[in-house]
């Protein structure tokens, strides 16, 4: 359960981490966002990624082998880049209908994919 948990809470923090890194960027498009300043989108984005820190810190103490947790450092990096990834994706291709996804990109994510069975697999 506490693994479950964890990829949960990763997947939560990670949608708000990436609407902190890239959201601002459709600022513009809205009425609202269009006369915001730089000071004012750092403050938008540090309020999105403080939710950030409210799930990723759970997440690694619940999933960290050292608190009891399923899963090695390494692993819980490894899930959360992937996490990371997946989550990008998704969001580029809802947000930013103008970027696409190439064929290399599917490539490199597979390559992700396959480095998380490379560090899960017992050799």
């Amino acid at each position: 359960m506490r693994g479950l948990k964890t990829i949960i809470f990763l997947i939560i923090s990670n949608t708000f981490m990436t609407f902190a890194w890239y959201g601002h960027l459709k600022f513009k498009d809205y009425d609202w966002g269009k006369n915001l300043g730089l000071i004012s989108i750092i403050f938008i984005s540090w309020g999105l990624a403080f939710f950030e820190y409210v799930f990723q810190v759970p997440a690694n103490r619940l999933g960290f082998k050292g608190d009891g947790g399923p899963y090695t450092l390494v692993q819980l990096k490894t899930i959360q880049e992937a996490i990371t990834l997946t989550i990008f994706m998704i969001f580029s291709i809802i947000f930013f209908k103008t970027e696409k996804f190439a064929w290399n990109h599917l490539v490199g994510f597979g390559l992700i994919v396959l480095a998380v069975f490379v560090i899960f697999k017992k050799w």
